[in-house]
């Protein structure tokens, strides 16, 4: 494991209870920082905190809802009152959905996708970005998904959610370019998280059979390039959209 430097700083990992957000928060925290893990699930929470065993001083939880604008505020500042400041925001939080051709698709169910994987991102870079503005300094990077790029049949909704992201993402980067504050997303093919608990087998077969390597990304894999982009080494790059999709991506 390559050794980047994030000592002193305070990060704030969505989603930090399992899967993509909890290996970050891991390596994030490997690498120096103190780390507060957000997510609605506060029994997941208390097991991921555990999961740091003696290691874990310097990490905190809050139970958040992040389609709920106050609760997200109120973390924001709960971290930023402990530990003085709020310096990366790696927001992983985020559900598929069902699984269903658009015309058949749940109204209910294509909001609840939005409020979560699309709201939730705006609710939650917008909580962080003025005080990373006050202080001159942050990184942040949002997770998308290939399907934001490419469309997954079947999934509109999370399509539509994560081209979302990425389109916030470019926007808010140059917004913040004036200042030391990267802001930039990644777009994964399917990894080996809970998220496919989610799916429908064949869904599984059709998204692993579009990954030239053959295999879905491990959490691991994607960790290690998050903790790169949350760190002062990427002092230039920003509004940008790095793929981990093991070759799935066509542009």
């Amino acid at each position: 494991m390559n050794d980047i430097d994030l000592r002193g700083r305070v990060a704030v990992v969505t989603g930090g209870a399992q899967g993509i957000g909890l290996a970050t928060a891991k390596r994030i925290h490997a690498s120096g920082a103190r780390v507060s893990l957000w997510d609605r699930d506060a029994d997941r929470l208390a097991e991921a905190a555990d999961a740091f065993g003696a290691s874990g001083e310097g990490v905190s939880t809050e139970t958040v809802d992040i389609t709920d604008w106050d609760d997200v505020k109120r973390a924001a500042e709960s971290v930023t009152a402990a530990w003085g400041a709020l310096d990366i925001l790696v927001n992983s939080a985020g559900i598929a959905g069902n699984n269903a051709p658009l015309d058949e698709y749940s109204i209910d169910e294509w909001k609840r996708v939005i409020d979560i994987d699309l709201n939730g991102a705006f609710y939650v870079n917008r909580a962080v970005i003025p005080g990373m503005k006050a202080r001159n300094y942050g990184r942040i990077v949002n997770i998308a998904s290939i399907a934001g790029k490419e469309g997954n049949p079947n999934a509109s909704a999370y399509a539509a959610a994560k081209a979302g992201v990425i389109g916030m993402t470019k926007a808010v980067g140059k917004e913040l370019a004036g200042y030391n504050i990267a802001v930039n997303v990644i777009t994964p093919a399917t990894a080996k998280t809970a998220i496919l608990n989610e799916l429908k087998p064949e869904f599984i077969d059709y998204m692993l059979s579009k990954i030239p390597r053959g295999r879905f990304a491990e959490v691991d894999e994607i960790s290690g390039m998050v903790t790169w982009l949350v760190s002062e080494e990427n002092s230039f790059t920003t509004a940008a959209v790095f793929d981990l999709s093991g070759g799935r991506a066509t542009y």
